[in-house]
């Protein structure tokens, strides 16, 4: 079995469901005592969140750079950056190490693909929405068009995963707005959302909604099991 590296902390809200994720998803799948060999490096998050308030990303990069070394020396046989926003920086931090990335846009565009979905939504924080890394990406790789919510909606996610959700509040009020809007994006074509935050999956559930819901969170992880478990290689997502 593999090591699996994670830099989290991103918030740890999330990464707990990575870690927990991981062990149930290896528990399962192998049995008896066994668990995921995990090498987890737990940023401080207020001087990431600082530095993306900034736009420095430059330096958000060299600072997920030196943790990605820190899991790599650690024994990480490949890296899962457990958030969607920081991997605005992947090339950065796939450029320090010499272990796998495995890329959480990768792992959410594989499943678009299976489902044959060919325009998504996507939820996520400001960065995620309105910056092109991720969206090009699902496009590029996997020929899916992705589509936002409206300024307001998308300045209404980013404030609810900043004030709620990385501080561990669900919120009724907020869920319904949320709802409400993943169905404004079915309305406008989406065969999907993309839940595309790591803390979104708290708040909104596949049970929520008619319309079809892609937690990023638990793709990723799915991908991270595939590849921890797989004794011929690392997969090349």
């Amino acid at each position: 079995m593999k090591t699996i590296g994670i830099l989290g902390g991103m918030s740890w809200e999330s990464t707990q469901t990575y870690y927990r994720g991981l062990n149930e998803g290896v528990r399962d799948r192998r049995g008896g005592y066994h668990s995921a060999p995990i090498c987890l490096i737990s940023v401080d998050f207020a001087e990431i969140e600082a530095l993306q308030r900034a736009g420095d990303w430059d330096a958000a990069g060299r600072y997920l750079a030196c943790s990605a070394r820190q899991a790599q020396a650690a024994g990480a046989d490949f890296l899962l950056i457990a958030t969607n926003t920081m991997h605005r920086v992947a090339d950065d931090v796939e450029a320090a190490i010499d272990i796998p990335l495995l890329h959480i846009a990768d792992a959410t565009g594989q499943a678009l693909a299976r489902d044959g979905i060919r325009r998504v939504g996507l939820l996520g924080t400001r960065f995620t929405m309105e910056q092109a890394f991720y969206r090009d990406r699902v496009q590029a790789r996997f020929g899916i068009e992705v589509i936002t919510p409206e300024q307001d909606e998308r300045d209404f996610i980013h404030e609810v995963i900043f004030t709620e959700l990385v501080h561990g509040t669900v919120a009724d009020g907020s869920r319904a707005r949320f709802l409400s809007i993943i169905d404004g994006l079915a309305q406008r074509g989406a065969q999907g959302v993309i839940l595309g935050c790591t803390e979104i999956g708290m708040l909104v559930q596949p049970s929520d909604t008619t319309v079809t819901l892609y937690d990023t969170t638990a793709l990723h992880v799915a991908a991270a099991l595939e590849t921890a478990l797989d004794d011929s290689g690392v997969s090349d997502l």
